[in-house]
Order: structure tokens, then sequence, then C-alpha cells
């Protein structure tokens, strides 16, 4: 097919939204569809660098647009690049709309941003489109967000405010109307479309791996003489759960008192972080790393015992995968993108339904001492991680859509199938 993939984020060597702009259209090209990119001109240095180095694909083409510099003024606020987004989308299909005009397009297909709450107006170009997969329909339970602090329990209000009007946001139903097909993330994120269109609406991931770009040597659970060390890596975000991972593990070193805590990265939850350990009197016991280059990453992956991911609402949960692919077992909660990663076979997943942010501590706990005093289970979830990977294989997720959808192959009327 001919394919126009709407990424506005898109870029090699990134994680988070580029990656999976990034990551898709590698993986439809590889799939021998002649793709088209559109995306923002910001781009087009990295993208470019990328190929300088690397032969690019035959059937990849990218086509750059950005809004008029007086537009650009709208990026300076966490407000503001919301509605700079939505004007990049008007404007996009507009541009999109003289290109389609020449090349015919089978099917145009908008992946990022991977938002339910934004939308994109590629289903007026009168093709099948395809929306998503998008996320943002997570939503923490109430009794968790004690663990918050103000700032954050207020921020997660405006979240499910924002979320309420989703259904009735005459831009969002429009984006609903024309899909030929939706992909969501998560069941949560499912229930925020329409009932009429739930019927054209399935769940998949957005994210997935490339277990190629690792060097995989699977550590040693076993070693005598050294500390357990757990491992958190990713943002400092009041929803990224570390109020509580940092108490759990305050918990479990009054049973193993030499064990210690890497976290690695950044945010502005990063001083109350700080602060919840001092007052822990766990200081000691806990390294603060604020950036590491992408190339020593999996050295940190494969110098640490288990890696410790109690996110409340995250729809993807790229760390997780990596942690796995690794050998590295991951501790999570059962709600969101981890949740639906990790299983008994490479991780231990704590239920929260119904329970306290104190009950969830002690059994994140009680399970860190388990896992450390059990060599069988260590061995176990370490090798399982890379068997469970498979499934989460950028290919796989890629073609789970475009080879096995019978909606957008092209035996599909309105499709062709000469392309």
């Amino acid at each position: 097919m001919k394919i126009l993939l709407s990424a506005y984020a898109c870029e090699p060597y990134k994680g988070s939204e580029p990656s999976v702009g990034w990551n898709w259209t590698r993986e439809l090209a590889k799939l021998n569809h002649e793709v088209w990119v559109l995306t923002r001109t910001n781009n087009k240095k990295t993208i470019n660098h990328y190929y300088s180095k690397t032969p690019k694909p035959e059937n990849l083409f990218f086509i750059y647009y950005d809004l008029p510099r007086w537009a650009k003024w709208w990026k300076k606020g966490q407000a503001g690049i919301h509605f700079y987004y939505l004007l990049w989308q008007w404007f996009a299909y507009k541009f999109a709309k003289t290109i389609h005009e020449k090349e015919k397009f089978d099917c145009v297909h908008h992946i990022t941003f991977v938002s339910i709450r934004q939308p994109s107006f590629m289903g007026l170009l009168g093709i099948p489109f395809i929306f998503g997969p998008v996320a943002g329909g997570e939503k923490s339970p109430w009794r968790l967000r004690l663990s918050y602090g103000a700032r954050g329990i207020f921020m997660d209000m405006i979240r499910d405010v924002s979320n309420l009007f989703i259904k009735i946001d005459p831009l969002m139903r429009t984006t609903f109307k024309k899909s030929h097909k939706i992909f969501v993330t998560s069941t949560q994120t499912k229930e925020l479309v329409p009932i009429k269109y739930q019927e054209k609406t399935k769940l998949q991931l957005a994210i997935g791996l490339d277990t190629k770009q690792f060097d995989l040597d699977f550590p040693d659970k076993n070693k005598k003489g050294k500390p357990f060390k757990l491992l958190y890596m990713g943002r400092f975000l009041y929803w990224k759960g570390m109020d509580i991972g940092i108490r759990a593990f305050a918990l479990f070193l009054k049973n193993v008192p030499n064990a210690r805590l890497t976290m690695v990265g950044s945010g502005p939850e990063k001083k109350r972080w700080h602060h919840l350990s001092k007052q822990l009197g766990i200081s000691a016991q806990v390294d603060w790393i604020p950036w590491v280059e992408r190339d020593q990453i999996s050295n940190l992956y494969t110098q640490h015992d288990l890696f410790i991911f109690p996110s409340l609402h995250d729809s993807g949960g790229m760390v997780s995968l990596e942690s796995i692919a690794h050998g590295l077992p991951v501790i999570c909660l059962d709600i969101g993108g981890p949740g639906t990663i990790i299983n008994e076979s490479c991780g231990i997943k704590i239920s929260v339904h119904g329970k306290t942010v104190n009950t969830i501590i002690e059994e994140i706990a009680e399970n860190l001492i388990t896992y450390k005093n059990n060599n069988s289970l260590k061995q176990k979830l370490s090798m399982g991680g890379p068997v469970r990977i498979r499934k989460f294989h950028w290919n796989n997720i890629v073609k789970k859509i475009y080879d096995t959808d019978a909606t957008i192959t092209p035996s599909n009327p309105g499709l062709s199938a000469d392309k």
C-alpha cells in the first residue's frame, strides 16, 4: 500500500513520542509498503544525520511541515504547546491534501502524538484513516493519589476533567467518526471513545522494542557478597509512583540493610523525592544519577537485581520493555502499560484494586524480600524476560495492524491492491 503517516514527533536517537513515530516509520517500510512520513521540519536535521550513516529505504519518503514563525511562541508554555499542536494538525492536513491530490495515497495513519485528547484532521482526506494507537485514558485509583502530594492530586483532577470532555468534544468526535479504525493502548482509554465508535476500536500498545540494539548479557542473579540493587529510571514525575517506591524500599531496608536504590533521571519531583529519602533516613542507601548516555543504559540494567516501576497511569512504559529485554525483572503495579507488559514470567505485579497506599507499600516490600531470598525465582524471571519481549518486538506490533487486520488490507474495498 501507499501510506501517508502523520507523525508530528518522529526522530531517531530519542525515546518517548519521537521514538514511537520513528519506529513505526521504519517498520512500515520494512513491510514493503510505500511510506510517506509527514513530520515537523524541526526533525529534518536529525533524520538526515541518521541517513547520512545508514542507507535510506527506497520506499521511504519524508515530507516536512512546520507552522509559520508567528505561531511558534505558543510552544513556550505547557498550555501553549497543545494549541500549537492543534494548529499544526489542521495546517498539516491542508498541506497533506495538496500532496494527496498528486500522490493518491491508499490510506493515512495518525501515529503521534499518542494522545486520546488531541484530534487529527487526516480523516478528512477521504481515504481510509487509522487513528492510533493513542493513550491517555489510564486513571490512577483515588486511594493511591494520596501519595502524590497536593500538586499531583490537583494535576490529576485536571486530567480527569479533560478526559470527561473527550466524548463531547466536536473535534474528537470528528476524528472518531472519520476513523476507519481506532487503536487504543488500554481498556480505560477505550472507555473514552463514544459508544457508537467502540465497534471499530481495538486494543494495541503503541510502543515496541528492537532487541538487536542491545548486547544482551544476562546477569548472574545469585552472586554472593554483593548488595541487592534496585533500579528506577525515567522522568521524575508525580504519577511515576516513586513516592510509593521509595517508602517500600525503606521498609525493605529493615530486612536487607545493605540494599541500594539507584534513581536515574530528573524532573519536577526530584526535590520532593530527595526530601522523602532524607525524612525516611535512607539517603545513604539511595544513589542519584541525573543523566546517562544512551550507550551506557545497558550497563545499568545488567548491574542491578530488580527494576522498580510503580507507575500509576503510564500508558506504555518503555523502560519496562528494555529492562526485561536485558534479563532484569520488573516489579510494578497491575495498571497501565506496565501492567500489560509484565506478567509472572518476567516480573512481579502488585494488585491495587481496593487497596490503600500503605497496603501496597507493604506488599511491594514483602515481594522484594521474597524475590531477594529466592534464587530460583530470580533465574526464572530473568530468563523469562527475553522470551516475553518477543511479543513486543516493533515488527510484531506494526504487523499486527497492517498484516492481520482485514479492515486495512488491500483486499478491503477502496484500497488499491497493486501498490
